[in-house]
């Protein structure tokens, strides 16, 4: 199966592939894992201290590879059950969060403070703001695609209740507006605001200008953030939406939840979900928290550029900086951007074969 037709599934049929797309740590590959962790960790590094040769996945190197593999050429979503959780504190886990991606490519910055991991957590945000961030509260996300080319979360703590997991399929959406909507579909061409909220670098606009769908190389890519769409309607010099093609973004946005659409999941303690975010959409549902703050909800997100990465459209090009395969791309730069994480993704570009072209 090639890879576009792999990526265009609905929930029925992702549910039936599981054994393709769902991967089990074996008792090897878990120790490997904890052992490389323990050596390495250092509480006085930051995690741009770390050098990518100071892991060694082990024998969990197959199944992580073969995850990513899938999330990128094939159903552009994976997941790796049976990381290590219960042996770990909180900052170990995130080291190996951070391990794991320094094998797979170059992280990327992802906001205001340019950190290249998140901790998804509630911290009181408020996400219908904007400069609103939805990892940082308890709040149901809307559909939407992050802002580079793979998304990795691995799971150290889950809620009470809530904080389900979701995806859609974007090649499954954008044949049902076709399908469905035909002529509303075309409106997705067209390029529409999307806020930075308040995140931009000093060499960045507020907003950036970019279309539902574009295609690159005969190959679909999609991007969606209903929230960043709003919130750049408040800003100065953003062209307003016509009629039109405000029903097709709002029509969109109903369609990507549909049941027969959206996959559903919980993610549990020691699992690590990877998505594509060219083809993959994903949300979660509002969730309710613990009282003890040792066993609140909390994820880990990093963002990845592989070293095998495809093409991007042209229209990509204002918020990924380089459209190029195989480039150090994507991310939400910030305003912390510095040498120091430059020489970072430097050093890392140059381990795995990659282009560098900033700094």
């Amino acid at each position: 199966m090639n890879h576009a037709a792999a990526a265009q599934w609905d929930a029925a049929r992702l549910d039936a592939d599981k054994a393709h797309w769902q991967f089990t740590l074996g008792d090897s590959g878990r120790r490997d894992l904890l052992a490389s962790v323990k050596k390495a960790h250092d509480p006085d590094k930051t995690l741009l201290d770390y050098q990518r040769d100071e892991f060694d996945l082990g024998a969990a190197r197959s199944v992580v590879e073969a995850a990513f593999a899938e999330a990128k050429r094939g159903r552009g979503i994976a997941l790796v059950r049976g990381l290590p959780r219960a042996e770990l504190d909180a900052p170990e886990f995130e080291l190996l969060t951070w391990a794991i991606g320094l094998q797979m490519g170059v992280a990327r910055p992802q906001g205001k403070a340019s950190h290249y991991v998140s901790a998804v957590r509630d911290a009181g945000t408020a996400y219908r703001t904007g400069t609103g961030r939805g990892y940082s509260s308890n709040s149901g996300l809307d559909f939407h695609t992050d802002s580079a080319d793979l998304v990795m979360l691995s799971c150290f703590n889950k809620a009470v209740s809530g904080g389900m997991s979701m995806a859609t399929s974007m090649p499954a959406a954008h044949a049902r507006m076709q399908a469905e909507f035909p002529e509303l579909h075309p409106w997705l061409l067209r390029p529409i605001h999307f806020s930075r909220q308040g995140e931009q670098a000093a060499d960045e606009e507020a907003s950036y200008p970019q279309p539902i769908f574009d295609t690159a190389e005969g190959r679909l890519f999609g991007k969606w953030n209903r929230n960043r769409v709003i919130a750049a309607q408040q800003l100065a010099g953003v062209p307003g939406i016509p009629a039109e093609h405000q029903l097709a973004l709002d029509t969109f946005d109903a369609l990507v939840p549909r049941a027969d659409l959206a996959y559903r999941m919980w993610l549990a303690p020691g699992d690590l979900q990877i998505m594509n975010s060219h083809v993959t959409l994903h949300s979660r549902t509002e969730f309710v928290d613990h009282a003890d703050p040792a066993h609140k909800r909390l994820l880990f997100r990093v963002w990845i550029a592989p070293p095998d990465s495809l093409r991007l459209p042209q229209s990509w090009q204002a918020l990924f900086k380089s459209i190029q395969p195989g480039s150090v791309r994507g991310g939400l730069i910030g305003q912390n951007h510095d040498e120091r994480c430059r020489a970072f993704e430097r050093r890392q570009a140059q381990a795995l074969g990659m282009r560098f072209d900033a700094g």
